[in-house]
């Protein structure tokens, strides 16, 4: 109970300071603002500083794959270095909580759960992103059906999509209008558009756009062909997954529970994972469990995944 009442008072501490730096942080940054309006000298904010330190971090291996991996994401307004801040401290808490509530060996396993963390946040707000894109290519086909049937370039018309239609398609059409206008091709700018989303959907519309820039044939028809599809894939696609809603939250419990016992058994007799981890068969007994619950946890994963 002791160890418990510890736990959440630290956890409380740790929001509490938290959110005091962001409110100190934020106070002195308007202050130095305000006091460079007065005296008309330019200040560093720290809005400025985290920029600089981006702009050294990307330059690192492991900044340029965060900063890619936030860029398909849809998270590019974030800051890489915050990111990685972030979760070392998560993993460092989180790494802590499990050392003192349950074994030292536990720590580990924490600050390895703080890395899995952020790369499990990296992908499934990539998989949203590419979902919401999906969900908008009905529309976005009979956008460009419309404007290639009116005449208009298939350069023109993604164009036109890029002002018509709302985030993530908006924007993903107007980096392909943006390389279009700086020189590269329409092949490099929608491979380039296929390589940040990867799914079928959106390699059947690049390969259509692209083969009918080479070769002509009726794009309007093929267009409004793909969106009528596209409609009834998004339908099967919601269906799908409303009915393997329930298997997937199961397999999220199921892990909670192997974890919520441990502390269970901490918590009545205290000490008695540490002795777990002291005798060889105890740590041969956590490790046989933890990698039966991670088989499980990746086959629930695995069958209920609807692939884009």
């Amino acid at each position: 109970m002791i160890v418990v009442g510890i736990l959440v008072l630290v956890f409380a501490a740790a929001v509490l300071l938290v959110v005091g730096t962001s409110d100190i942080a934020s106070v002195s940054s308007r202050r130095r603002a305000i006091l460079a309006g007065a005296v008309d000298e330019p200040t560093a904010t720290w809005q400025h500083r985290v920029a600089a330190w981006d702009r050294v971090f990307v330059q690192t291996r492991l900044g340029a794959w965060v900063q890619r991996q936030l860029l398909l994401a849809g998270e590019e307004g974030r800051s890489p270095v915050l990111v990685v801040t972030l979760a070392a401290l998560g993993g460092a808490v989180l790494g802590w909580v499990l050392a003192v509530g349950l074994a030292p060996v536990f720590g580990l396993a924490g600050i390895a759960g703080g890395i899995v963390g952020i790369r499990a946040w990296l992908s499934r707000a990539q998989d949203r992103r590419n979902e919401a894109f999906v969900a908008q290519m009905p529309e976005l086909a009979r956008v460009l059906s419309n404007a290639t049937g009116a005449g208009l370039s298939i350069a023109s018309a993604v164009t036109l999509a890029a002002d018509e239609l709302s985030a993530p398609a908006g924007v993903e059409l107007g980096r392909v209008a943006a390389r279009l206008r700086f020189g590269a091709s329409l092949d490099v700018a929608m491979r380039e558009m296929e390589e940040r989303l990867p799914s079928r959907e959106v390699s059947v519309l690049v390969s259509t756009l692209l083969v009918s820039a080479r070769s002509g044939g009726s794009l309007v028809s093929a267009l409004r062909d793909i969106a009528d599809t596209l409609d009834e894939r998004k339908e099967i696609r919601r269906e799908v997954r409303t009915t393997l809603a329930q298997a997937s939250v199961t397999g999220y419990i199921v892990i909670g529970m192997g974890v919520g016992i441990l502390f269970l058994l901490n918590f009545v007799q205290p000490g008695t994972v540490q002795a777990m981890t002291d005798h060889w068969v105890g740590r041969g007994a956590l490790i046989f469990a933890g990698a039966l619950y991670t088989a499980g946890f990746l086959t629930i994963r695995r069958m209920t995944r609807v692939d884009a």
